[in-house]
């Protein structure tokens, strides 16, 4: 099958993690590869990220991993990887995942992933960036940032229509399907903020 496009992954990157999480993040690998789908991730050998790796892989796709050197140092990225980009520094990492993605998935995780999922989020809103964003909310993790933009909507800090650039499913296939609707459909553009 043709690669369609390639997912940027955002996910943690720790393994003391509920196996829940960890098994969300294989099946999410195993049905990108099926559907034709190559993933970008942050390239780390541990957590999540490399359960969709391992997931992508196994069911025969591709895996574009972008780490910075100071990682590679210290001995965190996946040597399993089907390419390894090595960045200067994170600014340059994220920088290169969004450049080369079609769309985004954000799994559970800590302040990188959710430094890195609000930083897409964001572009989307400026219009920086079109493209599709969803959250893999397993067992409800991003429940509660969801619930923060919903207050930031209803106290005037944001357009009540930026709560809906970005989709929020539960399942790794309804946060693919999300994606794939929504690329289908078209990505529209974000109302100007101001």
């Amino acid at each position: 099958m043709e690669e369609r496009g390639k997912i940027c992954v955002f996910g943690a990157s720790s393994s003391h993690i509920e196996c829940t999480y960890t098994d969300a993040a294989r099946e999410l690998g195993q049905l990108m590869a099926q559907h034709g789908w190559g993933c970008i991730n942050g390239a780390g050998n541990q957590g999540l990220m490399r359960a969709v790796s391992d997931g992508v892989l196994d069911a025969g796709g591709t895996v574009t991993g972008v780490i910075p050197k100071f990682m590679v140092d210290n001995g965190w990225g996946y040597n399993r990887l089907t390419t390894t980009i090595v960045t200067a520094d994170m600014h340059e990492r994220k920088e290169r995942m969004a450049s080369m993605a079609t769309a985004f998935i954000a799994l559970p995780g800590g302040c990188g992933t959710i430094e890195e999922l609000m930083e897409v989020f964001t572009w989307r809103q400026l219009n920086i960036i079109e493209k599709p964003i969803v959250l893999l909310s397993t067992i409800g993790f991003w429940n509660p940032l969801v619930e923060m933009v919903e207050r930031c909507v209803k106290q005037g800090f944001m357009r009540a229509s930026h709560e809906h650039l970005w989709h929020v499913a539960e399942t790794p296939l309804r946060a693919l399907e999300a994606l794939e609707h929504e690329l289908a459909e078209g990505v529209t553009p974000a109302e100007s903020k101001y």
